[in-house]
């Protein structure tokens, strides 16, 4: 029987990549963890949050089947329905940083004006509709959706 192999930190593992003459040597040993897929992570928010898919969709302003594509797995989703199901959910930044990167897209970077703005409004719990109006605001490519669709009525 195989021991049991303590979980190993990020550093560690680094450092054993590092050091490693083969990659083999370091993959094989390890246990190293494989993510959710980017549906099972968006299916483990809802239950841990009390949500319902269809609730969350609405409130990310995304299509209802696109959306539901993306909670099944057929659908990958692009960075800005990322962010979009982010604000659905009323995720905070860390927490919009986590599906980022469990859907393998870049992080939110506050260099970047766009970006900066989605952080403000997330960091606010605004809700989409708001914060695609700071966006138009600034003149800034609104998320996910045409320009056109977005209210200007304020």
């Amino acid at each position: 029987m195989r021991p049991l192999k303590k979980d190993i930190t990020t550093g560690e593992l680094l450092a054993r990549l590092f050091k490693a003459t083969h990659l083999k040597d370091v993959l094989e040993n390890e246990d190293i963890p494989q993510p959710p897929s980017f549906h099972e992570h968006l299916r483990q928010l809802c239950r841990s949050r009390g949500e319902i898919a269809e609730h969350v969709i609405k409130r990310a302003g995304i299509d209802r089947t696109y959306g539901h594509q993306l909670f099944s797995g057929r659908r990958k989703p692009s960075r800005d329905k990322v962010i979009q199901l982010a604000f659905g959910f009323g995720l905070d930044v860390e927490e919009t940083q986590q599906l980022l990167k469990v859907a393998q897209q870049t992080p939110l970077y506050p260099k970047i004006k766009r970006d900066a703005a989605v952080i403000y409004c997330l960091a606010r719990n605004m809700e989409i509709t708001e914060a695609q109006n700071v966006l138009v605001d600034f003149n800034l490519p609104v998320l996910g959706v045409e320009a056109g669709r977005i209210r200007h009525d304020r």
